[in-house]
């Protein structure tokens, strides 16, 4: 483990004369100054020497030293201006070679024969120098032209590269993969831990979350099979305004009492008279077969306003429905955004805390370097060992979360069950909000579907109303029937008969319920208004809240971003104090965790933002539909 021998040795010495109060650490730290100088001297010199000696020499030993996380950011600045030195010393090498006459490279490459002593004397040397310089010339040329070529296919390679990334994320935000769905079967279930095995992790966008939830959510499902019932309830309703034709038919075996009352009669006066007296008639004609059938045909003509009150009770259940999807889909909307933010929010806390562990492991290695070298103390390495174990507890901790916020947005999109997403979008603003509070309090009022359900609710009330008081009223229907009856055990008895007419039913005492079921309408309506008004108190807080809720993240994601800045440039101070031991242990364990939570203000400061944006959305609703809000969009870096 290598360190910044001079920066070390320098610090000593401005520790001793800037710390009197410590004289005799200064006395020592200043004879350990004057040991290591040397060593610096001597290690200088041989980094002089394997520089001039080799460029791929100084090119591995940057390499490995970058590898290494123990060192510090001043002997990173140090490799920097040596990788420096070596490009500029790469670069002359390159322009000298340049510089070189390009005929004895094109010489050597086809081999052509030298010429003979002869040819060289019989050429004038003017010729033979304006020769040289010409083939010299034309090579160039073609090597000239030989670099635009290469750097076209480079520049066009880039551009087809480019063009194929675009592609790629237009395809990843217009459709979301298919096999995210769930079976088509709502009654399947599992029943071997294979089929809930986690196979995956998608990412999607947050437009693509919300597509899915669209199409998938269960509870949005039910809302839309209780509107179809609703509109099956309506049908009913509307059928009340045309007639009904009902044909009804009968088969009959009925007992002949009168046929047998005259043959015991006719027998009986038969033996008064001394004659023989006999049934002739067959048993079979003592039970008659009757076949029988009816077609009646109804209309109710009046009926008191109740069958006009009914079908608008039904057409506002149907709109009220309408509407309860809407908000359950805007509601939908605000959970996915929320969600998907949770999602993004723990995947920057695993971020956050895997770099607090990095942060803290650099720490624990640059203590135990100065322990080793005598500079440091067994104290500072136990701290930093402290450390290293609560930002690994901090982390899985972290990664816990994040596997319960994606299980949490699976859930709410009922993706299929051996399947989960991780969030695509980056972590920034997502939309500005141009409308002034008075403006978006106005269109919250217009647009919520909420309120509307209030005013649809309260004429819902007053048609059932209507309904209730009009069985107290006359009901005025019209009829006629048609009758046809046959004997099939007899010839020449089909009958047949007919009748039509009106029916009144008036109820002339009712025990006061219909009056009882007004009264209860009534107290319905004025529910709803009840609720209209505090709906629309509810409407204005969620705005006023939203719109504060906006304000503040917006101006706390500037204030973070600084602070974030300051918190790195903090740490790394701190870190070149107790590397070169001027500073201590515990500032740079203060200095981590000031970035840590710098980090996590700047994260939840944006992401506070974005939620407070789409609860204004929501409070206003309607908002992907109503096009009158811009929808720039910023990254903040």
């Amino acid at each position: 483990m290598r360190f910044p021998l001079s920066l070390l040795a320098v610090s000593v010495g401005a520790a001793i004369a800037l710390s009197p109060l410590h004289s005799a650490s200064a006395h020592s730290l200043a004879r350990f100054g004057a040991d290591w100088r040397d060593e610096l001297e001597r290690k200088d010199s041989i980094g002089a020497i394997a520089a001039t000696d080799s460029v791929e020499t100084v090119e591995i030993a940057q390499d490995s030293t970058t590898d290494q996380p123990s060192e510090s950011l001043e002997s990173e600045s140090t490799a920097a201006e040596v990788e420096q030195e070596t490009a500029q010393e790469a670069l002359s090498q390159e322009e000298l070679s340049q510089e070189a006459p390009a005929v004895d490279v094109e010489d050597e490459a086809t081999e052509e024969p030298a010429p003979s002593p002869d040819a060289d004397e019989a050429m004038p040397p003017e010729d033979a120098d304006s020769e040289d310089a010409d083939s010299e010339d034309a090579d160039s040329e073609d090597a000239d032209s030989e670099d635009a070529d290469s750097e076209d296919a480079d520049s066009e390679d880039e551009t087809e590269a480019e063009t194929e990334a675009v592609t790629v994320d237009e395809n990843l935000i217009q459709a979301a993969p298919e096999y995210l769905n769930p079976s088509p079967n709502p009654l399947q279930f599992p029943t071997q831990p294979e089929e809930v095995e986690i196979v995956g992790t998608q990412p999607i966008t947050l437009e693509q979350a919300i597509d899915l939830a669209i199409r998938n959510n269960r509870e949005l499902q039910v809302s839309r099979l209780e509107l179809e019932r609703n509109q099956a309830a309506l049908q009913e309703a509307l059928a009340a305004n045309l007639p009904t034709l009902n044909l009804t038919s009968n088969l009959t075996f009925q007992e002949n009492t009168q046929q047998q009352q005259d043959t015991a009669l006719q027998d009986l006066l038969d033996q008064l008279q001394g004659g023989q007296g006999g049934n002739t008639q067959s048993e079979d004609d003592d039970v008659n077969v009757v076949l029988g059938g009816a077609l009646e045909l109804n209309y109710t003509l009046f009926t008191s306003g109740r069958r006009p009150a009914l079908i608008e009770a039904a057409e506002g259940q149907v709109r009220f429905q309408e509407l309860q999807v809407e908000a359950q889909e805007e509601q939908l909307r605000l959970d996915v955004i929320n969600n998907y933010y949770d999602l993004q929010e723990t995947d920057e806390q695993v971020r956050i805390r895997e770099a607090a562990l990095d942060q803290a492991l650099q720490s624990l290695r640059d203590a135990e370097a100065l322990e080793r070298a005598g500079v440091g103390t067994r104290f500072d390495v136990l701290q930093s060992q402290v450390d290293v174990a609560n930002a690994r507890q901090q982390l899985t901790q972290a990664l816990s979360q994040r596997q319960i916020a994606r299980r949490q947005i699976v859930q709410t999109l009922s993706l299929a069950q051996s399947v989960e997403v991780a969030a695509a979008d980056p972590v920034e603003v997502a939309d500005l909000w141009d409308l002034s509070l008075e403006e978006t309090i106005v269109l919250a009022v217009r647009n919520r579907a909420e309120l509307e359900q209030q005013l649809v609710q309260r004429g819902i009330s007053d048609a059932q109303r209507r309904a209730a008081l009009s069985q107290l009223g006359p009901q005025v229907s019209l009829f006629a029937t048609y009758d046809v009856q046959d004997t099939l055990n007899q010839d020449e008895t089909v009958q047949d008969s007919y009748q039509f007419g009106a029916r009144l039913n008036l109820s002339l005492f009712d025990g006061g319920v219909a009056r009882a079921q007004a009264n209860q309408e009534e107290a319905n309506i004025a529910i709803a208004e009840t609720n209209f008004a505090a709906q629309r108190n509810q409407v204005r807080f969620d705005v006023e809240s939203a719109y504060s809720n906006l304000q503040a993240n917006f101006e706390n994601i500037q204030t973070a971003s600084l602070a974030l800045e300051q918190a790195r440039e903090a740490l790394r101070l701190a870190r070149l104090r107790f590397q070169a031991g001027v500073g201590t242990q515990t500032d740079v364990l203060i200095s981590q965790t000031d970035l840590t939570e710098a980090e996590f203000n700047r994260v939840q400061a944006i992401l506070g933002y974005n939620r407070s944006l789409a609860e204004l959305q929501r409070s206003v609703s309607n908002f992907p539909y109503a096009g009158t809000v811009p929808e720039p969009s910023s990254e903040v870096q």
